[in-house]
This record gives C-alpha cells, sequence and structure tokens, in this order.
C-alpha cells in the first residue's frame, strides 16, 4: 500500500469478535481528556489506514457514521477533515450489509487505487476480504469480481487486510478469523497481481496467538520491510474493552523465525495508563516534515465510541520506540 514511509505498509483492525460489551471495561481505565493530547480526529473512527497521494494524507476506518467506509484527509497527519461521502456506497449482494471493517488502500499504478475491506459473506457466513477499485482515492470504489477475495471456511474466514511491497512486488496481509470457532488466528501473507484483484502465490503464515496478553487472537497487521527483514505491528486480545494492545514482531525474512516482543508496545497501561483504553488497529505514516507517526484508535473515557491518535515514532535499530511521554 503506502507510499508514506517509503516502507509500503498498513494496518487495519476489525470489529470482528462478538463477546463482553464494552461497558466491560474497568472505570479506572478510563483516560482524562487532559492526558489525552494525541487525539487527532474526534469522531468513531476505528482501525484506521493511512495513504498519502501528492501530498494528501487519506485515512480510512471501519462503518460508522452511516458509511461502509469512512475516509478524512489531512496535510500533515495532525488536523484531519471528515469527508461527506461514504468510499464504498454499495455492497454486492452476495454480502449482509452494515457490517464492513479494517479498510486498506493502496494505489497499484498512476491513478489506479484498490480498496480491500472485511465484510460477512452470504454463503459461507463468514467474514471474509473483499476488493475494490477506483480511480480517486476517495472513492467512491466499485466492488470488483463476484466473489471475496480471500475467503478461507476451513480456518474461519479472514478479516483486516492490509498491504506492503517488496523488490518482488505487492503483498496482501490478513488474519484468519479462527476465534469465530476455536481456531487459531494467524497473520498470513500472499503475493499479490501487478493489479491487485487476485491473489498470484501461496500463503505463508507469520505469527499466531501465543502470549497471555494476546487472548484469543492477533489481527489487523502491519507490515514493515526493514533493511535486515521485517517488522510486524499487530493488535491482539478483545477489541471492545482495555485488553485490546499492539504487539510487535520482527524477522530476517517472511518465513521467519519471527521473535515477538515479549509485552505489548502500546496498550492501555502505558504512558501511566490514563491515556488510552484498548488501542488497536494501527498504521505508520511519516509527515512532511519528516515525524514518524504511529495512528491508531482508542475507546473515549465513557467507551462509547474509538477515535484516531497519533504518536511520535522512531526506529532504534530494528525496534520502534515512541518519543514522547
Amino acid at each position: 500500500m503506502r507510499r508514506v514511509l517509503g516502507l509500503l505498509a498498513v494496518g487495519a483492525l476489525a470489529a470482528a469478535t462478538a463477546g463482553c460489551s464494552p461497558s466491560d471495561t474497568p472505570d479506572d481505565a478510563a483516560p482524562t481528556e487532559e492526558a489525552n493530547p494525541t487525539r487527532v480526529l474526534d469522531e468513531e473512527f476505528a482501525d484506521p489506514d493511512i495513504l498519502e497521494v501528492d501530498g494528501v494524507y487519506y485515512a480510512y476506518a471501519s462503518a460508522g457514521n452511516r458509511k461502509n467506509v469512512q475516509v478524512a484527509t489531512s496535510t500533515d497527519l495532525l488536523e484531519w477533515e471528515m469527508l461527506d461521502d461514504d468510499a464504498l456506497p454499495e455492497l454486492p449482494s452476495w454480502t449482509i450489509p452494515g457490517k464492513t471493517w479494517a479498510p486498506e488502500v493502496t494505489e497499484v499504478a498512476d491513478g489506479q487505487f484498490v480498496l480491500y475491506f472485511t465484510t460477512t459473506n452470504f454463503e459461507p457466513a463468514l467474514q471474509c476480504i473483499g476488493v475494490a477499485t477506483s480511480t480517486d482515492p476517495a472513492g467512491p470504489f466499485t466492488v470488483a469480481g463476484d466473489r471475496m477475495l480471500v475467503c478461507p471456511e476451513d480456518e474461519g474466514g479472514a478479516i483486516d487486510a492490509s498491504t506492503f511491497a517488496t523488490d518482488t512486488g505487492l503483498n496482501l496481509v490478513w488474519k484468519n478469523d479462527g476465534n469465530c470457532c476455536d481456531k487459531d488466528t494467524w497473520i498470513q501473507t500472499a503475493p499479490l497481481s501487478a493489479d491487485g484483484l487476485a491473489l498470484a502465490g501461496p500463503t505463508t503464515k507469520l505469527v499466531k496467538q501465543t502470549l497471555d496478553w494476546e487472548g484469543l487472537l492477533v489481527e489487523a497487521p502491519t507490515v514493515v520491510p526493514r533493511d535486515d527483514g521485517f517488522a510486524l505491528l499487530y493488535s491482539s486480545n478483545f477489541y471492545g474493552d482495555s485488553s485490546y494492545n499492539v504487539g510487535y514482531a520482527t524477522a530476517p525474512a517472511l518465513e521467519g523465525p519471527w521473535e515477538k516482543s515479549p509485552e505489548p508496545i502500546l496498550s492501555s497501561d502505558s504512558f501511566g495508563g490514563d491515556r488510552y483504553i484498548g488501542p488497536g488497529g494501527q498504521d505508520l505514516a511519516t509527515a512532511p516534515d519528516g515525524t514518524t507517526y504511529l495512528l491508531f484508535h482508542s475507546w473515549d473515557a465513557a467507551v462509547t465510541y474509538r477515535s484516531m491518535h497519533a504518536e511520535p515514532v522512531e526506529w532504534q535499530g530494528s525496534d520502534l520506540q515512541f518519543t514522547q511521554e
């Protein structure tokens, strides 16, 4: 996907699991407005995905505000304007309306944009990944084909598409939705065709849930090619409460071996525990002044909506570090 980091990485997350209500979040986890200086868009805007085109940043988010795919724009990653139109106004007849999550947009050729989205398939009745195209990064996007792009029935479906580029071309990353049906959740990747509309090679499994703080799942992958291999950011645990977090792993090759950070790099306990509730659905982007930001969502203090935040970060070797207290 993206040209923002020169890294071509992306992220997303899914409101993909059913379970306990967000109201189950502990009261003492609630941040105050004063302790939340990184909020850059105070709207329901979950699972932000960032794309830069000709000096304009486009942020795409899960369904909300009566839209299937929301879009906001910025010139600096800090001041954002919501667009009125739905980037994906029409869903195909073979999907269930009202359940569209974790969009990812990439520019596959000059003026040619591809949107990957998660929605619920009618048959099989699973969350899966569809694909749509547009000549405008703001949309409207039109669904391509007559079926889902990625929908592994034996793995519980697939959600949270993102993309990254290597010397050999564009790659799609996703999570199989195994937590729907008592299966493992794997972050997986496969090469894409030049037009971005089809998988063009075998699937490689990267990581699955193995650590206590990951709970039942890992999801929302962001793969970043690095000089010494690859970095992977991902979200884990339950999206609807304070247990959601951002994990981190590195590997010399996509095939591994992948080494996870022993603790999440961003969680409700970060920054003194009073800034975020359930942060996740992350992406990376670099502003015109050279500052790199991790953009992600976090619940508001009342746990009623997820707004977009931007934390400045920098690479220190193979590690990603936050640069402000």
